[in-house]
C-alpha cells in the first residue's frame, strides 16, 4: 500500500574481510610476540657466551697492579680480584665491590642504579667478574625483531588490500544476481540474465530459475481464474435478472423480492472481480493524462447521492483547483470505493468530508466519517480480498463482497501513491491516500 521494505543486514564483503584481516593482525601479533622471546633468549645466549670469552680475555690481558683510569665503558664492565683486592677494573665495579656476587657463572644484579648481567669465575688465585647492562640486551632483541617483523608490518595493509580484492571479487557474481533480482518486477517471472561458471552460484541462478517457473504457472492460474469465472458468470446472471424480473412483475412474493437483492449482490460480486482483474498496474500506465481532481470528485459525490440522502447524511467537499497525471477509470475506482465505504458504514444522519490539499509535487486526498472505525488488528487485514470487517455481522448491516479494499490495494501501486489509516476526528475512520501529480514525481 505504498510503503517500501529496506533490506538489512551486513554485507558478506565486509563481514569475511573483517574475519580474515583480524586473523591476519592477530597472527602477526603472535608471531611478533613469539619472535620477540626467541630473539630474547638467542640474544640472551649469545651475549652470555660473549661475557664468558670476554672473562677468559681480562685474566690473559690484564696485568695492572693498579686500577687502570677509566677502565672499563658502557658497553662492558670487568673487575680483577686477588686475595680480595681489586686489581684492575672498571671504577663502577669497583666502588660496590662488597655488594657484589662472586659466585661463578651467570647472574643478574643491580649495581648503583643500573642493572647489570654478570659472569664471574675463580682463575688461580684471580676472581674475574664481568658485566654488560641488561638494557643493551634489551636493546639488541628488539632491534632483531624489529628488522625481523618490520617488513611483515610494512607488507601488512597491501595484504589487507589484496584479501578485500580476493573477495570482491570472488563474490561479484552474487552482487550481479542481488542486483538484477532487487531490479526485477515482483510480476517479472522471465529467466535471470545473470551467469555465473561458480558452482555454487550456478546452483542457486539454476533454482531461482526453476522456482520463477513454477511461481509463473501459479500465478497466472489464480490471476486469470476469477477473472474468468466472473465473465463467464455475467450471461448466466443476467438471464436471471431478466427472469426475475418478468417474475416480480407478477407477484410481490418476499422470496422473490429476496432473491432479487441477492442476485444484485452476486452481480456487485461479479464486477468487483472484473474490476480487480483488470486494476493490474503494468497495464495503465500507457493510458495516463491530465484529470481534474476536484472535478472527478465531485461528480462520484453526486452519483453517490442518492445513497447519502436516503441515510440522511451531511457530506462536504473542501479542495482547492488540483490537477494531476492518471487514468479516469482507475481513480473513479479508487475514490467511489473510498466514499462508498464511508457512506455505507456512517450511521444514519451521521457527517462525511471529503478534502483535496495541492502541495508542490503530490495530492493528498482524505476521507474522515463519523462511522465506528476500524481497530488496528482489523487494518492490518484491510487489503486482504473477501476479508470484512465484522463480516456481514458489521454493526452497519451493509452487505459487501470483501473486495473493494483489494482494488483500491492495486489502484495504489498504480500511482506509487501511500495510503494510510487513522481515528478520525468525526469519530470514525480517516482514510488518507498521497498521490504524487505525475507518476515520477518525488516529493
Amino acid at each position: 500500500m505504498g510503503t517500501k521494505s529496506s533490506l538489512g543486514g551486513a554485507s558478506i564483503t565486509r563481514k569475511l574481510t573483517l574475519i580474515l584481516v583480524s586473523a591476519l593482525v592477530l597472527t602477526a601479533s603472535m608471531a611478533l610476540l613469539r619472535g620477540y622471546h626467541s630473539s630474547m633468549a638467542m640474544a640472551q645466549a649469545q651475549l652470555d657466551s660473549h661475557l664468558e670469552s670476554i672473562a677468559t680475555l681480562v685474566n690473559t690481558q690484564v696485568t695492572a697492579t693498579t686500577l687502570p683510569s677509566g677502565a672499563g665503558n658502557n658497553a662492558f664492565y670487568f673487575l680483577v680480584l686477588e686475595h680480595n683486592q681489586v686489581v684492575a677494573g672498571s671504577e663502577l665495579l669497583a666502588k660496590y665491590k662488597n655488594k657484589l656476587k662472586y659466585h661463578a657463572g651467570f647472574s643478574t644484579q643491580n649495581v648503583g642504579a643500573t642493572r647489570l648481567r654478570t659472569f664471574s669465575e675463580a682463575f688461580g688465585e684471580r676472581q674475574i667478574l664481568v658485566a654488560e647492562p641488561v638494557q643493551k640486551r634489551f636493546a639488541l632483541a628488539e632491534g632483531m625483531i624489529v628488522s625481523a617483523m618490520t617488513p611483515l608490518v610494512v607488507i601488512m595493509p597491501f595484504l589487507a588490500v589484496f584479501i578485500a580484492w580476493i573477495i570482491y571479487t570472488a563474490l561479484k557474481p552474487l552482487r550481479d544476481l542481488s542486483k538484477e533480482l532487487r531490479r526485477r518486477n515482483p510480476k517479472d517471472f522471465t529467466q535471470l540474465a545473470v551467469q555465473s561458471d561458480k558452482a555454487e552460484v550456478a546452483i542457486v541462478i539454476a533454482t531461482l530459475n526453476d522456482l520463477f517457473q513454477k511461481v509463473e504457472v501459479a500465478y497466472l492460474k489464480e490471476r486469470y481464474f476469477a477473472s474468468d469465472a466472473a465473465h463467464e458468470l455475467k450471461t448466466p446472471i443476467a438471464s436471471l435478472k431478466i427472469h426475475l424480473h418478468n417474475l416480480t412483475h407478477d407477484t410481490k412474493h418476499p422470496s422473490a423480492i429476496a432473491m432479487s437483492k441477492g442476485l444484485e449482490q452476486l452481480n456487485h460480486v461479479v464486477e468487483q472481480m472484473l474490476t480487480l482483474a483488470r486494476t493490474e498496474p503494468e497495464l495503465w500506465h500507457k493510458q495516463f493524462a491530465q484529470l481534474d481532481l476536484v472535478a472527478l470528485t465531485q461528480d462520484l459525490i453526486a452519483n453517490c447521492y442518492p445513497r447519502i440522502e436516503q441515510k440522511s447524511q451531511n457530506i462536504s467537499l473542501e479542495a482547492s483547483e488540483s490537477t494531476i497525471e492518471g487514468c479516469e477509470f482507475t481513480l473513479t475506482t479508487l475514490f467511489s470505493n473510498l466514499i462508498g465505504n464511508a457512506i455505507k458504514y456512517t450511521p444514519i444522519e451521521g457527517d462525511i468530508e471529503v478534502k483535496i490539499q495541492q502541495h508542490a509535487q503530490r495530492i493528498v486526498w482524505q476521507i474522515d466519517d463519523s462511522g465506528c472505525g476500524m481497530s488496528d488488528a482489523e487494518i492490518e487485514r484491510i487489503f486482504d480480498r473477501f476479508y470484512r470487517v465484522g463480516g456481514d455481522k458489521h454493526p452497519s448491516g451493509e452487505k459487501g463482497a470483501g473486495l473493494g479494499m483489494a482494488i483500491v490495494n492495486h489502484i495504489i501501486a498504480i500511482y506509487h501513491a501511500d495510503i494510510s489509516f487513522a481515528r478520525s476526528h468525526l469519530g470514525g475512520l480517516r482514510v488518507c491516500v498521497n498521490l504524487p501529480r505525475g507518476l515520477d514525481a518525488k516529493d
